[in-house]
């Protein structure tokens, strides 16, 4: 296939409330959306780099200049067998995972597409629904942050997921399980501790959670493994899983006990469903994480999340959770047992809304 015209937009998109982590408040999201054209197809992606260097070293600056100078020459005007091929012409470019990955996407929905069949299949995706939870930000107050979980309880989410941090953290958890005793609960740090808070870390072990993501150093897999060792809760790995070869080492060291995949983090959908096979073979359950994607990155995280050993419950989202309007028109709701449906259509299986994406549009750019 013949890749004959390839376009870039940064985008910005309100958020419907801030997002508040140990890393800062968003209240906005700045993306780029990826469109791949080819022998009459159109193929959509979403690099998810933000406009800050906070959870990852790349923005959407760096991310476009990657794509603009290096990425996009290796594969326009290129007639491509498949991914295998698209991923080998990129291979030259260390790093810029997030910028791969948007770009995958894009050439994967294209391919999918041309064989008439969806994202999922085309991954070997087993399920039809994916089980969702909610991830809430941090609160002004405790009692803010309750009112939220009886909200978000009552749309149909299942499994909650709070934010902590140091001085937001034990006691806020104690509130919640004091309100909610029995609901699935998880937390995550961002990075927010050290291997010397081990003490207070231990402290949430009273509290029946399902696990702890990411406490320490977001390169690090030594002090995870030791606090592995010395907690009951399970620690879960994020920012330090950024490629199949730090998730090797990750078992090997026995650094968690779960795995957060996101197709961003790690350069794209192929090595995600690497790490997934991965952490199956090794018995480590995974699930697939947010970063407050348009309803395009989210069709793609769904059709990625139908794989087998996703057990855990998703950080993707219903329309409404970020984005009051969205720039794909299929609609996207949560079912009665707290789970998404996996697109079924060709590619991502879902229209984007041109209309729509226009108004969100800061810079648009054409390569042909």
């Amino acid at each position: 296939m013949k890749i004959e015209r390839i376009e870039l937009r940064h985008i910005k998109m309100p958020l419907v409330a801030p997002f508040t982590t140990s890393m800062g408040t968003d209240l906005d999201v700045e993306h780029i959306i990826i469109r791949v054209d080819a022998e009459g197809l159109t193929g959509w992606g979403e690099c998810v780099a933000e406009a800050a260097p906070f959870y990852s070293g790349e923005t959407v600056t760096t991310a476009w200049h990657v794509l603009q100078d290096f990425l996009l020459p290796a594969v326009l005007g290129k007639k491509l067998s498949g991914i295998d091929q698209a991923n080998d012409f990129m291979a030259r470019v260390r790093g810029h995972r997030m910028a791969k990955a948007g770009l995958e996407a894009a050439l994967w929905d294209v391919f999918a597409k041309s064989r008439n069949a969806s994202l999922a299949t085309m991954l070997n995706g087993t399920k039809h629904t994916v089980a969702v939870g909610i991830s809430i930000g941090m609160q002004p107050t405790v009692a803010e942050l309750i009112r939220r979980v009886e909200a978000f309880r009552a749309e149909g989410y299942a499994q909650v997921k709070i934010k902590i941090a140091p001085g937001n953290d034990i006691e806020t958890v104690k509130a919640l399980r004091r309100e909610f005793p029995h609901i699935p609960l998880q937390v995550d740090a961002n990075a927010a501790y050290k291997l010397s808070d081990i003490a207070l870390l231990k402290k949430l072990d009273d509290y029946s959670l399902r696990l702890i993501e990411q406490p320490l150093h977001h390169e690090d897999l030594l002090d995870h493994a030791e606090l592995q060792r010395q907690i009951a809760t399970t620690v879960a790995l994020d920012e330090s899983i950024c490629s199949l070869h730090t998730a090797r080492a990750a078992c090997a060291l026995k650094s968690c006990r779960a795995m957060n995949i996101k197709p961003g983090r790690v350069g794209g959908l192929s090595e995600a469903v690497r790490i997934h096979a991965l952490c199956a073979a090794h018995h480590i359950p995974v699930w697939h994480g947010g970063m407050l994607e348009t309803g395009i990155g989210r069709a793609a995280n769904l059709a990625l999340a139908s794989l087998e050993n996703f057990t855990l419950p998703a950080d993707i989202y219903a329309d409404g959770r970020h984005y009051s309007e969205d720039i794909v028109e299929s609609p996207c709701t949560l079912n009665a047992d707290s789970t998404l449906n996996v697109p079924t259509g060709p590619g991502i299986g879902v229209q984007v809304r041109l209309a729509r994406l226009e108004q969100v549009t800061a810079t648009r750019e054409v390569f042909c």
